[in-house]
C-alpha cells in the first residue's frame, strides 16, 4: 500500500502531536527527562514536551500510600519470640528525589521499617510491648521519617496490627489473666459479704437504739399515766373525804338543830336508850355468856328516862 506525501505528513503531524503534549491527572507527578538527564516534573494539566528529546521517565502519585508491612519475628528484651507485621502509610513530597534517591524507595521503607522495629521491641519486655504499641509506633515513625526525607517520602504513621508471641506464652498469658480474674472476683465477693456485714450490724445497731428509745418513751409514758392516774385517785380520795366529811357535818348540824327544837334532848336520850337496849339484846343472842352492866341502876334510870320521855311524846300528840 502506498501512501502520498500529504498523507505522510498528516500522519508525522499527529504523531508528533501526541509525542509533544501531555496531560498529566490530578494528585499525580510526572518526571521529565531531556536526553536522558532529568530536566523537570510536569504539574497536574496540559504540559509540553519537544518530542524525541523529551521523555517521561517516572510517573509518581501524591496520594497517601498504604503499605503492608511483611510479619517478621522479633525477639524482646527477656528474649521472647514475637511475630510481629504493620501496615505503613506513606506520601511521596518530592517526585525528583523518589526517583532518583532511591533505587526502590518502597523497598527501602519496608525494610527500615522491620529493621527500626526489631531495635524498639528488642529493648521492651514482653508486656511492656502490649503496653506501649503506641510509643512503638511513633519510635518507628520517627526513624522512617528522619531517614525518608533523601527519598522525597513523608512517612505519616505506622501501626502495628498483630503482636503473636508462641502459644507456650499464650498459655501462660491466659493462665495468668485468669488467675488475675479470679482473684479480682474473691476480692470483690469479700468486699460484697464485708459491706453486707456492716450493713447488718449497722442495722441491728439501730435497731436496738430504737427499740431502746421506744421503751424508755413507753417508761416515761407508763410513770407520766401512772402519776397521772395516782394523782387522779388522791383528788378523788379527797373529794369523797370532803364530801363524807360534809355530810357528817350536816347530819351533826341537823342533829344539832333537832336537839335544840322543843323535846329534841328528850328524843335524843330515847335514842341513845334505845341502841343502848338493842346492843345488850345483840349480845345476848349472839354469845352463850351473859353480859350485865356494871351499873343496873343506871340501866333502869334510863328506861325510866325513855318511858317518861315516851310518854311525853304522847300527851305532846295529844
Amino acid at each position: 500500500m502506498i501512501f502520498s506525501l500529504p498523507v505522510i505528513i498528516l500522519l508525522a503531524v499527529v504523531i508528533l502531536g501526541f509525542k509533544a503534549f501531555k496531560v498529566v491527572p490530578q494528585q499525580e507527578a510526572y518526571v521529565v527527562e531531556r536526553l536522558g538527564k532529568f530536566h523537570a516534573v510536569l504539574n497536574p494539566g496540559l504540559n509540553i514536551l519537544i518530542p524525541f528529546l523529551d521523555s517521561i521517565a517516572y510517573k509518581h502519585s501524591l496520594k497517601e500510600i498504604p503499605l503492608d508491612v511483611p510479619s517478621q519475628v522479633c525477639i524482646t528484651r527477656d528474649n521472647t519470640q514475637l511475630t510481629v507485621d504493620g501496615i505503613l502509610y506513606f506520601q511521596v513530597t518530592d517526585p525528583k528525589r523518589a526517583s532518583y534517591g532511591s533505587s526502590n524507595y518502597i523497598l527501602a521503607i519496608t525494610q527500615l521499617a522491620q529493621t527500626t522495629l526489631r531495635s524498639v521491641i528488642g529493648r521492651m519486655e514482653l508486656d511492656k510491648t502490649f503496653e506501649e504499641r503506641d510509643d512503638i509506633n511513633r519510635t518507628v515513625v520517627a526513624a522512617l521519617d528522619e531517614a525518608a526525607v533523601s527519598w522525597g517520602v513523608k512517612v505519616l504513621r505506622y501501626e502495628i496490627k498483630d503482636l503473636v508471641p508462641p502459644q507456650e506464652i499464650l498459655r501462660s498469658m491466659q493462665a495468668q489473666i485468669t488467675a488475675e480474674r479470679e482473684k479480682r472476683a474473691r476480692i470483690a465477693q469479700s468486699e460484697g459479704l464485708k459491706i453486707e456485714q456492716i450493713n447488718l450490724a449497722t442495722g441491728e445497731r439501730e435497731a436496738e437504739i430504737k427499740k431502746s428509745e421506744g421503751e424508755a418513751q413507753a417508761a416515761v409514758n407508763a410513770s407520766q399515766g401512772e402519776k397521772v392516774a395516782q394523782i387522779n385517785r388522791a383528788q378523788g380520795e379527797a373529794e369523797a373525804l370532803r364530801l363524807v366529811a360534809q355530810a357528817s357535818a350536816d347530819a351533826i348540824r341537823t342533829i344539832a338543830a333537832a336537839i335544840q327544837e322543843p323535846g329534841g334532848s328528850e328524843a335524843v336520850n330515847l335514842k341513845v336508850a334505845e341502841q343502848y337496849v338493842e346492843a345488850f339484846g345483840k349480845l345476848a343472842k349472839e354469845n352463850n355468856t351473859l353480859i350485865m352492866p356494871a351499873n343496873v341502876a343506871d340501866l333502869g334510870s334510863l328506861v325510866s328516862a325513855g318511858m317518861s320521855i315516851v310518854k311525853g311524846q304522847n300527851q305532846l300528840m295529844k
